[in-house]
């Protein structure tokens, strides 16, 4: 079927992140993330909560306007699922993990390509399910990650969902410098990104929007930095500091319109 790529790599990303946590033991679901206010078992909750909406059972209502990690609506919602799981055993969350999981991508293997590609509403808004899943898969290898770096298991980037989350976060950089860092009119950035699935990206601001460089030139700063970083600081794992003041980082030409780059980077909800 055309999209098994995608459940394969869903599933492959789940299937690590249960043999990650088993192997930690009880203690590691109690470890902080990068994820403000979350612990390895609210990751595990969080995921569940996201298959648990898609086959139409809502958490239990829940207030969160006393957390102060909760930015927005979509964060309140997502947090509902969490709270309804803190007090619960971690390794019993993570079972629920492999049963809800288990049964998502049951359902997704049975669907058609005429259904993966129809829009329909979705938590995210009106989209295909190519799109929603591709997005399942960026948000879901990204909080492997998140749970490798919080029991410090750091394994290198790759597997199922790296390229899309670099694809993806390659796209949204006309957005960050032209509507978010609001460069100049004229104005061309170039990130450069090393090491695997390196490349080169020229953003030019016209009309005061960014967009893809269509001519060749040279760019008024270049950001060069290895894609492990970019992603991270993308999905806002790492501070615009510590990415600024990073070895493995190196600003050319306007510095100044490079930390406005780096500062609105993140743009993950």
């Amino acid at each position: 079927m055309t999209y098994d790529w995608l459940i394969d790599g869903i599933e492959e990303i789940w299937r690590e992140i249960d043999r990650v946590v088993q192997l930690a033991g009880p203690e590691g679901y109690e470890k902080p993330t990068a994820c403000p206010g979350w612990t390895v078992r609210d990751i595990l909750s969080h995921l569940l909560g996201f298959e648990l909406l898609m086959q139409g059972i809502a958490p239990a209502p829940y207030d969160a306007s006393g957390d102060g990690h909760v930015k927005n609506p979509i964060g309140e919602f997502n947090e509902a699922y969490v709270a309804e799981r803190r007090s619960r055993p971690g390794d019993e969350v993570r079972r629920e993990f492999v049963e809800v999981g288990a049964a998502s991508i049951a359902r997704l293997r049975r669907m058609t390509d005429e259904e993966w590609e129809a829009v329909r509403p979705s938590p995210l808004g009106d989209h295909t399910s190519v799109f929603v899943f591709e997005t399942r898969l960026l948000d879901t290898w990204i909080h492997l990650h998140d749970i490798y770096d919080a029991l410090a298991m750091p394994l290198e980037d790759g597997g199922a969902g790296e390229e899309v989350v670099v694809n993806r976060f390659e796209a949204a950089l006309p957005y960050v410098v032209g509507r978010k860092a609001a460069l100049p009119e004229g104005s061309r950035a170039r990130v450069t990104l090393t090491g695997r699935l390196a490349r080169l990206i020229d953003i030019e601001v016209v009309g005061g929007r960014g967009q893809v460089a269509t001519t060749p030139g040279e760019p008024d700063v270049e950001i060069i930095v290895p894609t492990a970083l970019f992603w991270r600081r993308a999905a806002g794992r790492i501070s615009p500091e510590a990415f600024l003041t990073s070895r493995d980082v190196h600003l050319e030409g306007d510095l100044a319109l490079a930390t406005r780059i780096v500062e609105n980077l993140a743009v993950l909800i």
